[in-house]
């Protein structure tokens, strides 16, 4: 991929693919809502945000201007947002609503500023990848840059389809992302670990295919342990498990000796809510004794104090281990941050679906628009 540090950014217009898809409440909240009613709205976790502040700094003390496109699921647009973006990133922030305005105003922006185009998924063509809708996104401007991890393993307008119309090139985020991640691959097996957890057992098999063969152990937990305990003939209760779990493990060895299962659970009506005592002191275990360690998912239900004890020992003992740590998923770095030890990981991916995918071995469509695969 080319890289930014080659490009004379000096008047250049730049559409920027930024990622501002955070959980998000009303001030009088501590949990996420769907729809927040009270505006302004509170960002709960912003890590993704602090992680586009490089790229645009870059981009407008270079002497560019910006318009940033990106989505938020959570509210149909970001005007409840501004306030906390411009807190959080240090810019102001103009916003444009709509795509007749960009046209309109890309004779008048001014460099140097940052402004952000409300919610492209409010528009049909973003989401069918259509060409016509990419076209009228990437008229006037003089670059695209892709800085959103997280949604390249998306085929839509503002990650693939824009890239045919532009000079494309991946931000700050993109190069740590990929750079990162294809390591974690490459590195030696003895003494790699991963733990998988979470509740989206479809896109975690594709990763255990993978990395079966790469890695030491893979300690599970969450939905994807209860359907391979289901597969295995364990009852697992009312646990929630796949529907179809020979379709979705097919191809998989279920019982491969690298595959670590838990032993024990939280249990609460007949339902797996986490890992069990015992299962935790194993996994804590073997955590202390490896040098490279990858996490995705939590492995109970850990937003209940009831239910949060799994991951959070392993969350502290990967903390303190001396490995070099890598975790991604919102799930993941929200219970985290929320024990404050983001900063003891050596990597924190900003995506999770999409590194997951990355780390499945498949290609991305944003990272195959910007040129990543030979």
């Amino acid at each position: 991929m080319r890289t930014l540090n080659q490009i004379d950014l000096s008047g250049k217009k730049v559409l920027l693919r930024a990622d501002f898809d955070v959980p998000i409440g009303n001030h009088s909240q501590t949990r996420p809502v769907e729809s927040p009613q009270v505006l302004p709205v509170e960002i709960l976790e912003s890590f993704r945000i602090r992680k586009q502040k490089p790229t645009v700094d870059f981009l407008l003390n270079n002497g560019a201007t910006a318009v940033a496109i990106a989505h938020i699921k959570a509210i149909n647009s970001f005007k409840a947002m501004i306030s906390e973006l411009e807190n959080i990133l240090g810019r102001e922030i103009e916003l444009i609503d709509n795509l007749g305005e960009l046209g309109s105003r890309l004779s008048n922006l001014k460099p140097g500023k940052l402004y952000l185009l409300d919610n492209v998924r409010n528009w049909s063509g973003e989401e069918k990848n259509d060409e016509l809708f990419a076209k009228t996104l990437s008229t006037g401007f003089d670059l695209y840059i892709n800085n959103a991890f997280a949604v390249c393993h998306r085929k839509h307008a503002s990650v693939s389809a824009v890239a045919k119309f532009l000079p494309s090139y991946p931000g700050f985020l993109i190069e740590e992302e990929t750079a990162q991640l294809d390591k974690l691959i490459t590195m030696p097996k003895d003494g790699k670990i991963f733990v998988m957890g979470g509740a989206k057992a479809s896109t975690k098999v594709p990763v255990i295919k993978n990395f079966i063969g790469k890695t030491r152990n893979i300690l599970l937990g969450g939905v994807i342990a209860n359907d391979i305990l289901k597969a295995r003939g364990v009852d697992i209760g009312l646990s929630i498990a796949d529907e179809n779990v020979a379709k979705l493990l097919e191809g998989l060895d279920i019982g491969h000796k690298s595959l670590i299962m838990p032993v024990d659970f939280n249990i609460f009506e007949k339902k797996i809510y986490d890992i069990g005592p015992n299962t935790i002191r194993d996994y804590v275990n073997t955590i202390g004794a490896a040098e490279i360690i990858i996490w995705n998912g939590p492995v109970g239900l850990y937003e209940d104090p009831r239910f949060d004890a799994g991951t959070n020992s392993i969350a502290k003992a990967i903390a303190n281990s001396r490995a070099f740590k890598t975790i991604g998923g919102g799930d993941t770095i929200a219970a985290v941050d929320k024990l404050g030890l983001l900063d003891k990981f050596d990597f924190v991916s900003t995506g999770g679906g999409a590194m997951l995918e990355f780390l499945a071995g498949n290609r991305l469509p944003g990272l195959e628009a910007l040129g990543y695969y030979k």
